[in-house]
């Protein structure tokens, strides 16, 4: 059996609660095998990894563009930054790409903000090539919601997903830790969910909300949630690293 850690750095049981509801159905987990932690307050750690084959990232709604930074989220990059030098198999959603780029000497600016809602993902060559996304398609579709994005990806980072509207989707910052600014973990529930709990906080015009929300089944987010699978996989130690002659035609829509 399987066993990883959820670390939540958000404030609030009802939309955390609805975050490991989003992570169970994604990564196709059973309840006992996907362990929650939140970093809601500065009283709050991620604790000992001894045990888990991996470790997930969910987002947050800090930035790091943020003029300046409170003792919580002074305290969450601290424990994030721990995780991301530690050997397991990491990966950080949405939050955790901008806030990677940071860490390691990236740039990261609002130039490409993306509202909630569906968004198209572009595999580079290089990640054509890596071991989370070697077997999906070229092109599948996402959903996203973030007012800050990688402009410019660190040194050392390798950029495996881009898109029309944010150029940074997806990175391997290590051999062992990979981030995605779209959201991996969501299906059209999880997006309206999401929404709703974030309504104020800049992730869409409260005018486009009964448009956004109509266009939502229409998504097919299988692929992305298969990064997170495909995570899994590399967590267990039986995910192939090389698939490429089972690549997928590209999904638009």
């Amino acid at each position: 059996m399987v066993s990883v850690l959820l670390v939540q750095p958000r404030q609030g049981e009802a939309v955390v609660a609805a975050e490991r509801r989003d992570f169970l159905q994604s990564t196709g987990l059973k309840p006992d095998e996907l362990t929650s932690r939140m970093l809601d307050s500065v009283d709050t750690m991620v604790g000992s990894l001894e045990g888990f084959d991996g470790v997930i990232v969910g987002g947050s709604p800090l930035n790091v563009t943020n003029f300046e930074y409170d003792a919580w989220q002074h305290h969450v990059h601290r424990q994030l930054a721990a995780l991301a030098r530690q050997p397991l198999p990491t990966m950080f959603v949405c939050y955790g790409n901008t806030f990677l780029a940071h860490l390691d000497g990236g740039e990261v600016g609002r130039t490409h903000p993306e509202q909630s809602g569906p968004t198209s993902v572009h595999l580079t060559e290089e990640g054509q090539r890596d071991i989370l996304t070697h077997d999906l398609p070229d092109t599948f579709m996402s959903f996203t919601g973030h007012t800050e994005n990688v402009v410019t990806a660190a040194p050392g980072h390798r950029v495996l997903a881009t898109g029309p509207t944010c150029p940074v989707q997806m990175v391997r910052a290590n051999t062992t830790t990979w981030a995605v600014q779209f959201h991996a973990d969501m299906d059209a529930l999880a997006m309206k969910n999401r929404m709703d709990f974030y309504a104020n906080y800049g992730y869409f015009s409260p005018e486009d909300y009964d448009q956004i929300i109509a266009s939502l089944p229409s998504v097919d987010a299988v692929y992305a949630n298969r990064v997170l699978r495909n995570f899994v996989e590399v967590c267990e130690g039986t995910r192939p690293a090389d698939g490429a002659e089972h690549r997928l035609p590209a999904v638009t829509a």
